[in-house]
């Protein structure tokens, strides 16, 4: 019986801070949306992902 492939990340860390820079364009030009606070959690918890 063979073992399952080890799981490989999906996003680097370039992703992760390609990522944010696009999402912190999207705050600074939607600031005033209903979902701006949702993006700027997003926002940090990239930023979090991008420092492991």
């Amino acid at each position: 019986m063979t073992e399952p492939a080890r799981a490989r990340a999906v996003l680097s860390n370039e992703d992760f801070k390609l990522l944010k820079e696009a999402v912190r364009f999207y705050l600074q030009q939607n600031e005033d949306s209903p979902d701006s606070t949702k993006y700027s959690n997003l926002y940090h918890r990239l930023g979090s992902a991008a420092g492991r």
